[in-house]
């Protein structure tokens, strides 16, 4: 039986990446046969990560089954998860997130969740010694998971732990940091290709506030004036995008990585009165910037308010 390990729909490189450092390390160093999968397509710097290192793109699953051994990482929300997840047997999660509640196991399994900024970062702990085991792609991979998370290291999830281990993995590989992780953010940063709807979907989670489903999505750039003059569009298509998948709101923030910043497109009066509320803002047109905000998981989802 071959194990399979994941994360959430609309793969990021967290999401893309930490399922096959896990994969790698439960067939090699555990001789569990281990593969990763993906819950959807890798965004545009995922992608270029799985070039980078060399790695095939995981193949892409749409649910699971009773019979499927699974390993869920960068996740513990059902809301991102296959709609069969609680029929599959789910052996082991590895998470960086609040613990959201919902899953449901045949026994007890092993569960990992730490305050860290990286899923990779957990892994490189788990595997304790037999770390120093990993090939250069894995290391490239942990390494891109790590930079994609921190933004960096300017997000305000990063970790001494994070940050520590991304410097080792790029003396290790021999690569200069910064210029990698600009690299990375150039790559996630073009997004002239997608549409709307796949832009709003790239990144996005859904959260209920007080009874009211938002999906919340967020869009990391270097480059934030190239999705900011789409506003009109956007603005229009999150409309289409919330009825289609059945959620009351979309909320839309830009993150400028190197600004340090987030423009949250502002539709209707709801998303106003969230924004007001959330994040002290004064909002007068159908967008607001709103300084310092940069992690979805740390300063957006803990102070939503309706």
């Amino acid at each position: 039986m071959t194990t399979l390990v994941f994360g959430h729909k609309s793969p990021d490189t967290d999401s893309t990446g930490s399922p096959l450092i896990w994969a790698w390390y439960l067939s090699e160093v555990r001789g569990t046969p281990a593969e990763a999968r993906l819950l959807g397509e890798p965004n545009t710097e995922a992608a270029f990560m799985l070039e980078k290192w060399g790695f095939e793109k995981p193949a892409i699953i749409t649910d699971v089954t009773a019979e499927d051994d699974v390993v869920i990482v960068d996740t513990n929300n059902p809301a991102e998860l296959p709609a069969s997840i609680n029929d599959a047997n789910v052996v082991q999660i590895i998470d960086h997130h609040k613990l959201v509640g919902g899953l449901e196991t045949k026994g007890p399994i092993d569960i990992t969740i730490k305050p860290l900024a990286c899923t990779a970062t957990i892994m490189h702990n788990l595997m304790g010694e037999n770390a120093a085991k990993m090939p250069d792609n894995i290391k490239g991979a942990m390494l891109s998971c790590i930079l994609s998370d921190t933004l960096e290291f300017r997000s305000p999830t990063t970790t001494d732990q994070d940050k520590e281990l991304a410097v080792a993995l790029a003396a290790e590989l021999n690569i200069d940091l910064s210029t990698y992780a600009a690299e990375m953010f150039e790559a996630k940063s073009d997004v002239s290709a997608f549409s709307d709807a796949e832009l709003i979907r790239m990144d996005s989670k859904e959260f209920a506030v007080d009874g009211m489903k938002f999906r919340v999505s967020v869009l990391e750039t270097t480059a934030p004036k190239i999705v900011l003059d789409r506003k009109a569009s956007l603005l229009t298509s999150m409309v289409d995008v919330a009825k289609e998948d059945g959620v009351d709101h979309v909320l839309l923030f830009v993150v400028d990585i190197l600004n340090e910043e987030a423009t949250l497109f502002v539709q209707n009066d709801v998303v106003k009165t969230v924004a007001e509320k959330s994040f002290d803002a004064k909002v007068t047109g159908d967008a607001v910037v709103l300084p310092g905000i940069m992690s979805r998981k740390k300063q957006i989802i803990p102070n939503l308010k309706v």
